[in-house]
């Protein structure tokens, strides 16, 4: 709307979003194109060692836009009370943590905690995060990780109990959920992100436009009070600072696939 052009959105759904990165990252350097990524993509460097193009070479970051921090559930009627008590447990015996995939936000998230915690959960993973949330909701899992758009509904809703939020503050929408700092693990702050890329070759200028607009626009009060209502929090984050933070995002979480040993299969 603020350029008066018309804009495609086309949703290229399949291996763990490398298709949609590929097809970006092989069009014309014109900013005719641009890639929505998310946590997932900085994980898929190391997942994707072979890739037939290079994310961090071939693809250049415009804007960071929004996030979201991971959002921890378990079944409403669990006996886990609260996320000390999940860490003691989790010590104890095994317990079954779903996700939407291998080496998506929620599984990624509880490597991290086992990392941190000690601890060894099962990793269940399901295609997509709608029937794992469906199984914890029925009692098959003990707890996910959970993106925080697939499961605040079911916390409102009193299906699924929240008890821990994976950040340093507390949102608005679940205002009596404690951070997992609060809770004693202040190592386990994830959230997952969106921003914007383009094509490597892609000039300056129209890179700077592109950013400066982004910004401007997610900084609207409109865009924010609808961010808001999805559980999103606006971050923006120009083109040269979103750079500084992907590099950050694709070597921590290099390091816990490594540890956990994660592959994409």
């Amino acid at each position: 709307e603020a350029w008066s052009v018309p804009v495609v959105v086309e949703n290229k759904a399949g291996g763990n979003a490398q298709i949609g990165a590929e097809q970006v990252a092989r069009s014309a350097p014109d900013g005719g194109n641009l890639l929505a990524i998310t946590l997932a993509h900085a994980a898929n460097v190391s997942l994707f060692p072979n890739a037939t193009y290079n994310f961090s070479k071939d693809l250049r970051p415009v804007a960071l836009l929004a996030g979201s921090p991971m959002l921890v559930v378990v079944p409403a009627n669990s006996a886990i009370r609260d996320f000390r008590d999940l860490q003691a447990v989790a010590k104890t015996r095994s317990l079954n943590a779903g996700s939407s995939g291998n080496g998506t936000p929620p599984h990624l998230t509880m490597a991290l905690f086992n990392d941190i915690n000690k601890s060894e959960m099962t990793h269940v993973p399901y295609r997509g995060g709608v029937p794992a949330i469906t199984d914890l909701i029925g009692g098959q899992l003990d707890v996910i990780f959970s993106n925080f758009p697939e499961s605040i509904a079911h916390v409102k809703a009193g299906k699924l109990k929240a008890i821990a939020l994976c950040s340093a503050t507390r949102h608005a929408m679940v205002p009596d959920v404690p951070t997992t700092s609060e809770a004693g693990m202040p190592g386990l702050l994830v959230e997952n992100w969106t921003g914007a890329m383009i094509p490597a070759a892609t000039p300056d200028a129209i890179v700077d436009r592109f950013s400066r607009e982004m910004i401007k626009i997610m900084s609207s009060a409109e865009v924010e009070d609808r961010a808001k209502q999805q559980g999103f929090i606006i971050t923006p984050k120009g083109s040269q600072d979103f750079a500084a933070f992907l590099k950050a995002e694709i070597d921590r979480w290099a390091r816990i696939i490594k540890l956990a040993k994660i592959t994409a299969a």
